[in-house]
């Protein structure tokens, strides 16, 4: 059977739902790519890494209101678990570009971590 999905409809940015970490990443540069088509065009170069850490630390900063403000101890503004779903998931995303960045393969990185602590706490 042939696919019927459109280029656009087969790129990773398309679906939602990414199934593993190596899926994910690709997402997630992709959508960086889009991201760097912009800011080509609004400030004529991409931002630097110095630039993209300070994002993360934002957007992670701002995961610890929402964490409070899901126990009641800060009040914000709007939908507090859909905040806290969406600034978690940007937190995944800044961390997948600033891999690529640094050259690191993070869904490489996350597995052999993943193991070496496991392998540590089964003794």
């Amino acid at each position: 059977m042939p696919d019927s999905k459109t280029p656009a409809e087969r790129s990773p940015a398309h679906d939602p739902a990414p199934q593993t970490l190596v899926e994910a990443d690709a997402v997630a540069l992709e959508v960086r790519a889009m991201y760097e088509r912009i800011e080509q065009r609004e400030i004529q170069r991409t931002w630097t890494l110095p630039e993209l850490a300070v994002g993360f630390n934002n957007d992670a900063a701002y995961v610890g209101r929402l964490i409070l403000a899901a126990e009641r101890t800060w009040g914000i503004d709007g939908d507090v678990d859909a905040e806290l779903k969406h600034k978690l998931a940007e937190c995944l995303w800044w961390l997948f570009v600033l891999a690529d960045k640094l050259d690191v393969d993070l869904p490489a990185a996350y597995a052999d971590t993943m193991r070496k602590i496991g392998g540590g706490l089964r003794g």
